[in-house]
């Protein structure tokens, strides 16, 4: 079938996901009919680099054998297995293990969701058990942080603290509060890192007091916000809120579906402040997007007391697919590559990805660079002095990516007039040079938009 045919029938057809649904209409989509490493094809026969891992996940990279054929494998053997009624199989088992093995602290229970934002609904779920199972039931009320994502699920949608995944759709909930972002480039507090720590604790001090201590359940952050722009904490900003959590005696969980499986440099980002949270949530790099999975993370002390609260009933949280025996044999093979020098490569490129950033700082359009490890973002502004961003008029975000993708480099482009950036650990150093060359063209062509030049003047 020709390429145009199947635009038509994505165009008539298919519900694309964060999508204007009459924008999607209009324009088609573009069709990806081929990957390997770090390039992309699409159906024009143009090739592209991907600087954003598909969304944030192709951790190992496109085409990987080891992986490929692991799934092929398990396919034959056993393509299915549910793990209710007691039952299981072996590659499940065998994950779930390594990721204890690999997990922070006393992280030795993993329950296998779909993705991320089902992931993070299972944890709300658990966070309630818990709590009923201590005898507070009141312990009801959640918070999360301004610019966070969370997923966009019912629930989750709700921590997420992003407007688009709250309009129509009637969340957040009464439930879920907020504090505000960390956000070093636009803090009121300045960039000073003590500081804004100092400003953060003692936020989520007052927002606790304002609940009530005895209400709050629960506390969700993500190591680095990633849909929120890439945010990146002042290193202890981490530390920080988890010693308030423990101190207030309300669960810690860590959002590493964006952070974790090197993304930052180690296998999880909450290694790099030496926290044990009470629950993360996983996913994207888990399989390297090569099939759905994600993983919540339990603590000891959470699973026992869950665990002794329900005695010999059920624990009702599941899903079909959950601990699906594909999705697992996918997730140790990318553990494979992970352990075998992906990581290492990943260290190394992702100094090279920022390092390259930062010089474009000089750039007239560039704000702010910031990162940590393949995890990146350049910050574009009118005004460096007055760090104004790019006018609404200049659609920063469809245009930059459009420009980006004739410069063939996929990156991602927030509506802000942010560029995001988290190429696959297997690139080259021929590779991240290339994202950063491909990126001070885009900015080059963004700076003679005649609605750029005029928000300059």
């Amino acid at each position: 079938m020709l390429s145009n045919s199947i635009v038509e029938l994505d165009r008539a057809h298919l519900v694309h996901p964060v999508a204007s649904w009459r924008g999607h209409e209009k324009a088609g989509a573009r069709l990806l009919v081929s990957a390997k490493g770090a390039t992309v094809t699409d159906s024009e026969g143009r090739a592209l680099l991907d600087g954003f891992a598909g969304l944030w996940c192709v951790n190992a990279g496109y085409g990987q054998d080891h992986i490929i054929e692991a799934a092929t494998r398990q396919l034959r053997e056993l393509p299915y297995a549910t793990g209710y009624f007691g039952l299981g199989s072996e590659p499940a088992a065998r994950l779930a293990a390594r990721l204890a093995d690999h997990a922070p602290g006393d992280l030795n229970h993993v329950y296998f969701s779909l993705g991320g934002s089902d992931a993070v609904d299972g944890t709300v779920r658990f966070a309630r058990h818990y709590w009923h199972s201590k005898g507070q039931p009141q312990r009801d009320q959640f918070i999360s942080v301004m610019h966070g994502y969370h997923g966009s699920s019912t629930v989750g949608a709700g921590l997420t603290a992003l407007p688009a995944f709250h309009a129509g759709f009637g969340v957040p909930l009464d439930w879920q509060h907020k504090i505000s972002s960390h956000y070093a480039y636009r803090n009121p507090v300045g960039q000073d890192d003590q500081a804004i720590i100092a400003a953060s604790v003692a936020e989520l001090r007052a927002k606790v007091a304002e609940i009530g201590a005895e209400r709050v359940a629960a506390f969700y952050l993500e190591p680095i916000q990633g849909s929120g722009g890439v945010l990146v904490p002042p290193k202890g900003w981490v530390a920080a809120m988890h010693s308030v959590c423990k101190e207030l005696e309300i669960l810690f969980v860590a959002d590493e579906v964006i952070t974790g499986f090197g993304r930052t440099g180690p296998m999880f980002a909450c290694s790099e402040e030496g926290i044990v949270p009470d629950m993360m949530t996983t996913a994207k790099g888990l399989t390297s997007g090569y099939v759905p999975m994600g993983a919540i993370f339990l603590s000891d002390h959470v699973f026992q007391i869950i665990a002794d609260g329900a005695g010999a009933a059920t624990v009702g949280h599941g899903q079909t697919y959950s601990a699906h025996p594909v999705s697992a044999a996918v997730g140790l093979a990318a553990l494979d590559l992970y352990e075998n020098g992906l990581l290492d490569n990943g260290v190394k490129m992702g100094a090279r990805l920022l390092a390259g950033l930062r010089d474009l700082a000089d750039h007239p359009l560039v704000g702010d660079v910031r990162g940590r490890g393949m995890l990146a973002a350049v910050e574009l502004v009118t005004d460096k002095g007055k760090k104004t961003p790019l006018p609404a008029a200049a659609f920063p975000a469809t245009r930059i990516f459009d420009r980006a993708w004739r410069n063939r480099l996929i990156i991602r482009a927030f509506a802000q007039g942010v560029l995001g950036y988290a190429p696959p650990l297997c690139c080259t150093e021929d590779e991240i040079d290339q994202i950063v060359e491909r990126t001070r063209l885009t900015l080059d062509q963004t700076l003679a938009d005649p609605d750029v030049r005029a928000a300059m003047v």
